[in-house]
């Protein structure tokens, strides 16, 4: 294992409070970075912690998403974000880029990074989606890493069932909940079900599931106070905020272009 940039103490005490901001009514906004000067600016903005998207990041690498980098790509990134901030630091790590669990927690940690997505969409195999029980699986193992690892790292467990629009329209809901608890059950700290969801879905959500619930949101369009009242826990942006910043820089560019 490589030597960790901050020590066990402090990567204890970042992942105690990811976890802690994790509140159900009155979710953590974690503002998605891609490199240190995105991170910065979230900071200063005021936010307590982060998250580092795996499309954003792939996108400023020139990589495709979809474990077009790899996990070295990401945590070398990572390690620069760590770096320019005091605050926690949770990252996607799309399916797991095809490395062991022990490693995956090893590698973040070591990048000075304290929460994980995982996603149960497995790139590197034909774009499958794991069995419920497979993934479950995935994040018992996770859990068990971090844990002798002796860092509670928040594992953030995704589903793509509704992004990918998988199977019968009629049952997936019961399916995308029946697999989140699954995860729940084997060690996650958070739900997500990626998509973008009515009010209804959210609140569905929000009472089947046992444990705070992540909400994607358009940073430039929604309203910050509309998750609340939906009782999430938890809200980012996907590459959302980066498309909504090349918007504005391609508005800019184009009157010297």
């Amino acid at each position: 294992m490589e030597e960790p940039k901050l020590s066990e103490q402090e990567l204890k005490a970042r992942a105690e409070a990811l976890l802690a901001l994790h509140v159900p009514g009155d979710p953590v906004v974690l503002p998605t970075v891609w490199d240190a000067w995105s991170a910065t600016l979230a900071v200063d903005a005021g936010f307590a912690a982060l998250t580092v998207g795996s499309h954003p990041v792939a996108d400023s690498v020139g990589k495709e998403d979809g474990e077009g980098m790899s996990f070295a790509d990401l945590t070398a990134r990572v390690t620069q974000i760590t770096g320019a901030v005091d605050v926690p630091v949770s990252v996607d790590v799309e399916s797991g880029y095809g490395e062991a669990p022990q490693r995956l927690i090893e590698g973040l940690l070591s990048a000075g990074a304290v929460g994980l997505n995982v996603e149960d969409t497995v790139h590197r195999e034909g774009k499958r989606i794991r069995s419920a029980e497979e993934h479950a699986a995935l994040i018992g193992e996770l859990r068990a890493a971090a844990d002798a690892a002796g860092v509670h790292v928040v594992i953030n467990a995704r589903t793509d069932l509704f992004l990918r629009q998988d199977g019968d329209e009629a049952d997936r809901f019961n399916r995308a909940v029946a697999r989140l608890r699954l995860a729940a059950d084997a060690g996650a700290d958070s739900l997500y079900p990626v998509g973008r969801h009515d009010d209804d879905t959210y609140r569905r959500l929000v009472e089947a599931l046992p444990l705070p619930v992540n909400a994607i949101a358009l940073p430039d369009q929604d309203d910050p106070a509309s998750f609340a009242p939906l009782g999430v826990g938890r809200i980012s942006f996907g590459p959302f905020l980066q498309a909504a910043l090349a918007t504005r820089a391609t508005e800019i560019l184009g009157r010297w272009a």
